[in-house]
């Protein structure tokens, strides 16, 4: 195989043959990258600028450690970017639930679960106040935080086990609306005693309450008794009614009789006897026996065993 004369050549000054590149060129220089972080700069403190407050909700701004006490209300607002932070509070109706209670009646017997849901407003204008007095009891939700959340839960469960006290097991059933009203009075009372005009208990309620499967036994053997002596009543005033008919009828036989009592005077008798008599003496081939003394009434008036004459 032949070589061209010139390939060797040409190899030599390929493979020998320096890049002529210019690296200073094609870096980037200094000028460029300052625009480039003054620009990513500004959309960061912009963006950090400003913040949006939902309906019902209201925002307190904490600035490097101190909280503005003037809360923010729904809408667009602005802040100081890095150096400020918002927290967005709920200003609507909460509500705490308060799950497998077993508090004691007042009886000493122990319910097995109770439930029991509390709803609570707080006064928009002392959130922020709330946030300073209690900055660890505050709930969370998805939609917003919720100012002292664990203060009224605190006060709410011991409100509950001692409401539960002032009511017989055997009628807690019966007497709910009693133990709803008396958790949310004494609720708002000592709500109120800490910090008055801030909350407000809008309502109660008794979701489940069960108890102890011996004290159902007892509550369905008292409905059952409860009936039956309801029962007994109806008969009992039936029997005063029925006696007191017939006492009516006794007595108005008896005011019969006494009257008929009253008007058989002798001389009335007497004149009726007389009566009889002539009758029998009008009848004839009839015996009449008249006693001697006219002036008694046991007379034998027997015409059987009379013969005719």
């Amino acid at each position: 195989m032949k070589v061209h004369p010139n390939y060797r050549k040409l190899k030599l000054r390929i493979f020998n043959q320096k890049p002529n590149i210019d690296f200073r060129k094609t870096s980037m220089k200094p000028s460029y990258i300052l625009p480039v972080l003054l620009l990513v700069l500004f959309g960061v403190l912009a963006s950090s600028s400003w913040y949006v407050v939902d309906t019902g909700h209201v925002a307190v701004e904490q600035t490097m450690g101190t909280v503005d006490l003037e809360e923010q209300t729904a809408g667009l607002n602005w802040k100081l970017p890095l150096i400020t932070k918002a927290y967005e509070y709920s200003a609507k109706e909460i509500v705490i639930d308060f799950n497998d209670l077993t508090p004691k009646a007042r009886d000493n017997l122990r319910l097995t679960d109770l439930d029991i849901s509390v709803y609570y407003r707080v006064a928009p204008a002392a959130i922020a106040e709330l946030m300073v007095k209690y900055a660890q009891a505050s709930g969370t939700s998805e939609e917003a935080l919720l100012p002292a959340y664990g203060v009224v839960y605190r006060e709410g469960r011991d409100v509950i086990y001692q409401e539960v006290t002032k009511i017989d097991s055997l009628e807690m059933h019966r007497n709910r609306d009693e133990l709803r009203n008396g958790i949310a009075e004494n609720l708002q009372i000592k709500l109120d005693s800490k910090d008055p005009g801030v909350f407000a208990i809008t309502r109660v309620a008794v979701r489940a309450l069960n108890t102890d499967p011996t004290i159902e036994k007892a509550i369905q053997k008292a409905v059952q008794a409860q009936k039956i002596l309801e029962a007994k009543k109806v008969e009992v005033e039936i029997a005063q009614r029925d006696a007191e008919i017939e006492i009516a009828r006794a007595r108005g036989i008896a005011e019969a009789n006494a009257i008929i009592n009253s008007s058989l005077t002798p001389q009335y008798l007497q004149h009726e006897l007389n009566e009889a008599l002539k009758k029998f003496a009008e009848n004839d081939g009839s015996v009449v026996v008249i006693p001697a003394n006219t002036q008694g009434f046991n007379m034998i008036l027997d015409g059987s065993g009379l013969g005719k004459k």
